[in-house]
């Protein structure tokens, strides 16, 4: 008579076990600072920061007068007044240029020559130096304002030479190259914001990782797993139920972050460098697609690190080393730029990374490249889920060492 209540619902053991653990998990004050606070939060903003700085300290060197120590300005007054139209400050000789550049005293030190005037008068090539450390990077604005300034320069003087003379300047230039660059704003801001997959991926990692840690390697310490298997649920149910919640939080991580990225990005003055960011409801929308598979193999990778520890501080070893992975495929490509073929989006993590770089250049993803991308990730997490779930059979899961 009691059919109905000897044999629960279809699926109630498995949200039992997931309802359980979000609303432990929502109690626990380390795990909802990584997953709705640190991860989302702490990443777009640093991001948003740093990127400012950069800009405007790069925005600053280019604008504002530019010193820079002169060795032999007595000898080329008219090219000191063009490099003083351009901004440039020409400051006092220095001993030693070489020194003074690696030593940071100076970005760019200009040398000329004392027989430049006698050259110049012959209308000879004359040569000025151009000291500066490549190695510097902050210095690199200032050595390609001072370059562009002097060649600029000469190309306007060796012009003049040649109307002088009753030719035509371009005589001299019989060949000219025409570069017609076709980069829209919005795909030259890949070449800045190509680390953002990356904040993507440790969002993620970081919403359940704390999560995954304390419901395998946790609660054996504690040892709670041993009277949970004991339950006449199968082992599988308790595994999804507990993969679902880790789901849901990492899932609620990344949402979290996808809104910063959008409110933050506004703030970022990629057009005053001739770029163009969009961040907006778009991108988000297809980022969130792109990396749902990739929730559920993370979820069930950092499980089943985490069921190999014996204890939740070997635990948290395992699983730092295993946030180096997503790292892999940003490097790759931040290294070795490739042309993206259509079975890298099949690959999990490369997959998402092209995907979001292609959104990031405005290019949008394609169907097959949206399919290929979800179909790789969702079956490796599926071959995950499996072997997971081989793992959770074993009797010294349930034990603590």
């Amino acid at each position: 008579m009691n059919k109905a209540t000897s044999k629960p619902p279809r699926g109630r053991a498995f949200l039992t076990v997931f309802l359980k653990e979000v609303k432990e998990n929502l109690r626990d004050r380390r795990t909802l600072m990584s997953a709705f606070l640190t991860g989302p939060l702490l990443g777009p903003l640093l991001f948003v920061m740093l990127i400012n700085v950069t800009l405007n300290r790069e925005l600053e060197k280019a604008e504002k007068p530019l010193p820079v120590p002169v060795i032999g300005a007595e000898f080329a007054p008219n090219l000191l007044e063009a490099l003083k139209a351009g901004g440039v400050v020409p400051g006092a000789a220095v001993a030693d240029p070489e020194q003074t550049v690696r030593k940071q005293d100076a970005d760019v030190v200009l040398r000329i020559a004392a027989d430049y005037g006698k050259a110049w008068r012959k209308g000879e090539p004359v040569q000025v130096e151009l000291f500066y450390d490549s190695s510097q990077r902050d210095a690199n604005t200032s050595v390609e304002r001072v370059t562009r300034l002097v060649e600029g320069y000469a190309r306007q003087q060796g012009a003049m030479r040649l109307v002088a003379r009753g030719m035509s300047p371009s005589t001299a230039w019989p060949l000219q190259v025409a570069r017609r660059d076709q980069a829209t704003p919005q795909s030259r801001a890949v070449l800045m914001f190509a680390m953002l997959p990356y904040f993507f991926v440790i969002t993620i990692f970081m919403g359940g990782m704390y999560l995954a840690i304390d419901l395998t390697a946790g609660e054996r310490e504690r040892q709670s797993l041993e009277p949970l298997f004991a339950n006449p649920v199968a082992r599988w149910k308790i595994l999804c139920g507990k993969l679902a919640a880790i789901c849901a939080f990492s899932t609620a991580s990344l949402l979290i972050t996808l809104l910063a990225f959008a409110v933050v990005g506004q703030f970022i003055p990629a057009e005053k460098i001739g770029m163009e960011l969009d961040l907006g409801l778009h991108f988000a929308t297809y980022v969130s697609l792109l990396m749902l598979p990739l929730v559920l193999l993370l979820a069930v990778l950092q499980s089943m690190v985490a069921a190999f520890a014996k204890s939740y501080r070997e635990a948290q070893t395992y699983i730092s080393l295993l946030m180096l992975v997503p790292i892999i495929p940003s490097l790759l490509l931040s290294f070795m730029p490739i042309k993206a073929q259509a079975w890298m989006y099949a690959v999990p993590l490369l997959g998402q990374n092209l995907g979001i770089m292609q959104l990031l250049r405005g290019d949008g993803v394609t169907g097959e490249q949206l399919g290929l991308c979800l179909a790789g990730s969702l079956a490796a997490a599926l071959l995950a889920v499996l072997a997971t779930v081989q793992l959770y059979r074993s009797e010294k899961l349930a034990i603590s060492a």
